[in-house]
């Protein structure tokens, strides 16, 4: 096939981008060419937010696997500079449900103001409408936490740091709020059976059913050391993010639908190996917050 993937560079997107390219497909990654690229695609240096009507016209993809829209301008300036494409998948996200529905959150519920997220999930949904309201057969995935190969943001990585310099781990109350993760092969398996099988269904939220609270989870990063964490639990009133990577809040996504579709996922063990890995050859390209700074100044 021949395929177009947004960004292409980090993360999610350059894990896509090299993934469909490994599968002998025929790859372009959209991006304005400021950082390397991936080996087997090929550029086309573009702002997307300052694409023009037709600029893409003589470009014809068989899909388009758009990681990196933010918002609906993002789309409609995809759409329109785009000629003829065949599936076009979007990469939405789980913060379109507001946190006071009931959950697990269901594809068929409403989205809405998730003041958790904010903008970042109020303009994910007008991507998200945008979309469906030029390209009627376009499919939506929403994904919550993903993790695994190319992971640039500090997650899985601060914790494998307190693991090799066996610090003890600082968890934010009593360590049970839910964690749902969804490996980054995964949502590429998983974009790969929506383009073979074409389902019915337009809109999919996609995870690993198996959630896990915050002591399992960071159980789960030492035992890939071959380690064991000495918990501590911050019961005062300090904000969690300064010490831990993920907010002060606790979902699940129902994935029943695309288990109808993909039976299997990995592992969170086998994920998280391979993403220390990754880790360990490519520290440099994690962007690092300053959390074990604010944990040696302020915990004892």
């Amino acid at each position: 096939m021949k395929i177009l993937v947004t960004g292409g560079t980090v993360f999610a997107s350059r894990f896509t981008a090299e993934y469909f390219s490994a599968k002998g497909n025929e790859v372009y990654v959209l991006n304005r060419g400021t950082r390397p690229q991936s080996e087997g695609v090929t550029l086309i240096r573009a702002d997307r937010q300052k694409l023009k009507k037709d600029e893409l016209n003589d470009c014809k993809f068989d899909a388009v696997l758009d990681i990196c829209a933010y918002n609906g301008k993002d789309v409609k300036k995809l759409v329109d500079a785009l000629g003829e494409f065949g599936t076009y998948i979007l990469v939405s996200s789980s913060a379109v449900y507001p946190e006071t529905m009931a959950q697990p959150f269901r594809e068929d519920q409403m989205t809405g103001m998730n003041t958790i997220w904010g903008k970042y999930g109020t303009d994910k949904i007008a991507a998200e409408h945008t979309l469906l309201d030029l390209v009627a057969n376009a499919y939506i995935i929403r994904p919550p936490y993903l993790y695994g190969k190319m992971n640039n943001l500090y997650r899985e990585a601060f914790v494998f740091d307190c693991a090799e310099k066996d610090l003890p781990f600082y968890v934010p109350k009593d360590g049970k709020m839910p964690l749902q993760f969804f490996d980054i092969e995964d949502m590429c398996r998983f974009m790969e059976i929506l383009l073979e099988k074409k389902p019915q269904q337009r809109k999919f939220n996609v995870g690993n059913p198996v959630t896990v609270d915050v002591l399992e989870w960071v159980t789960a990063c030492y035992a890939v050391l071959g380690k064991k964490p000495e918990f501590r639990f911050v019961t005062e009133d300090i904000e969690q993010r300064e010490y831990f990577p993920f907010y002060d809040y606790g979902y699940k996504l129902k994935v029943e639908l695309m288990s109808e579709l993909m039976s299997e996922v990995k592992p969170l063990e086998k994920g998280l190996e391979e993403s220390y890995r990754w880790y360990a050859e490519n520290r440099e390209l994690v962007r690092v917050k300053p959390l074990l700074e604010f944990i040696s100044e302020n915990f004892k």
